[in-house]
């Protein structure tokens, strides 16, 4: 759940890709040259820069060392991938972050930087679907990056002393290298050292931690986290700081890991009105188990082999996010924003988006389970949401800017249209094809693209198919037809005349 502005600023943004596709084909003018250079982006319709071409990713093995004080990280990637082409040079995405040394098959390759591309020429060229092993050491002092409207991703200081790591949508490059576009998916294994009395917190389950003596004479403590199910790396992330822990599971067995920090250990919520209030974090995470299993109910088996939280401080970061198995919190979470943030591990996290075009799939989703869990607790029904967001109550401010489906630009990926207006696609399709059929697109839609990427085009074809008879003139319930809320409501502009 983000809204966010246009391209980050503070950063420098990389050279035009023709200079850093020029720099690749010079760093390939050896000779002997069989294969191409991979493309400096994969051409998506918002950040046409982010990613690389030639090559899919199947794991990362990141070990990190951080130390608060200076600020300094220190970074091993091992990325495992399988070349796409025959490559002569490959890219990956780095921002702000001193490549040190650069191993491509355990030997010694060439690499230069150019902007925010690390571009690496292997020591011999790799076949098409060759399986190959890229080390990288780096280290500096990760950045943040600042988007034009405020909002920072990266690596963002806490006031705690330590540091969290949000990656939506360019910022996971300031932490390590990578091919950072959600349609390239991997499994994680993250390291984190940082001085003893700290906690290091990441995606999936805790495997381990060990304590060591540090060069000074202090001990340090290493986390060991494991991902095994495939993770855009936007959704990636790591917390350190003196968080107070907490595991148990849910009644089905799904471990439950939560992170709080110290400042927001004793913080309650009030509630606004149509929102539910909690006494304080540990009354707020509480709701896990019961929120999944709402979940489950709805959409479908919990896609992942583990579920968490992280509470930062308040102030530590401008919005939550769903980070993988462990969306990270400003401060004390009220439920509805939970609800929202735990349907993205169905949307858009087991189902990702093909390009940030797709985000309405994510947030559209994530928005209409907020919908639907006020309808299952004797709130207002989301027809009576949807009314009233049609008939300009609160929150239908700037829902009809554009469609959902075609934000103006990458400054409006995360605006008000493709989170309400989304949902409330959802909910006419729900009126064409009715309940019965609506539901079983709840649950069939994460089930078919599990821990895969779909966009638009796929989702339409689903949602039609599935609906038969029920897609045509005559409609479900309410009566209509997909085309009209194809054509009125995802794609065209304006606010539609019919609600």
């Amino acid at each position: 759940m983000r809204r966010r502005g246009a391209l980050p600023t503070s950063v420098p943004a990389s050279a035009p890709v023709a200079v850093v596709v020029a720099t690749a084909l010079v760093l390939t003018a050896c000779g002997g040259v069989r294969g191409t250079p991979g493309a400096a982006g994969v051409g998506d319709p918002y950040f046409p820069k982010l990613g690389n071409g030639g090559y899919d990713v199947s794991h990362y093995g990141l070990t990190l060392d951080y130390e608060p004080d200076s600020g300094r990280l220190k970074g091993e990637a091992v990325i495992t991938a399988r070349a796409t082409q025959e490559l002569s040079a490959f890219h990956l995405d780095l921002a702000g972050l001193k490549p040190d040394k650069v191993t491509v098959g355990g030997k010694g390759a060439r690499f230069n930087t150019v902007g925010r591309e690390l571009v690496v020429r292997p020591p011999d060229d790799l076949d098409k679907g060759e399986t190959f092993r890229t080390t990288v050491r780096y280290s500096g002092t990760p950045q943040t990056i600042t988007d034009p409207d405020g909002s920072e991703e990266g690596w963002l200081r806490t006031a705690d002393g330590g540091a969290v790591a949000l990656g939506e949508p360019t910022g996971s490059m300031a932490w390590f290298p990578g091919n950072h576009h959600p349609s390239d998916k991997a499994a994680y294994d993250i390291e984190v050292t940082v001085p003893k009395g700290l906690k290091a917190v990441s995606n999936g389950e805790l495997k381990g931690t060990r304590e060591t003596k540090s060069g000074g004479g202090g001990r340090r403590t290493t986390f060991r986290w494991h991902s095994a199910e495939p993770m855009a790396s936007y959704l990636a992330t790591v917390a350190i700081g003196p968080y107070e822990t907490k595991t148990w599971k849910t009644k089905s067995g799904l471990p439950i890991y939560t992170a709080v920090s110290v400042s927001e250990a004793a913080e309650g919520t009030e509630g606004t009105e149509g929102t539910e209030g909690t006494e304080d974090s540990a009354g707020a995470l509480a709701q896990i188990p019961d929120i999944i299993a709402w979940q489950e109910r709805r959409f479908g088996p919990y896609p992942f082999s583990s579920v968490g939280a992280i509470v930062v401080g308040e102030d530590d970061a401008g919005y939550a996010l769903e980070t993988q198995t462990k969306p990270v919190f400003p401060g004390v979470p009220d439920t509805e924003l939970m609800v929202h943030e735990f349907a993205h591990q169905w949307f858009g996290n087991s189902v990702s988006p093909k390009t940030w075009q797709d985000m309405w799939l994510n947030e559209g989703f994530a928005t209409y389970a907020e919908w639907l869990w006020a309808e299952d607790r004797g709130g207002d029904s989301a027809q009576e949401t949807f009314d009233a967001v049609y008939a300009g109550g609160e929150g239908s401010g700037g829902v009809w800017a554009f469609p959902p489906a075609k934000p103006p630009g990458p400054d409006r990926v995360f605006d008000t249209p493709v989170y309400v207006r989304g949902a409330m696609v959802l909910h006419k399709v729900r009126q064409v094809v009715g309940d019965d059929a609506f539901f079983r697109i709840l649950r069939g839609w994460p089930s078919t693209y599990r821990h895969a990427n779909a966009d638009t085009d796929d989702f339409i074809a689903y949602v039609e198919k599935q609906a038969g008879d029920k897609g045509g003139d005559k409609g479900g319930d309410e009566g209509g037809d997909l085309d009209a809320v194809w054509d009125a409501w995802l794609r065209g502009e304006g606010k539609p005349k019919q609600p």
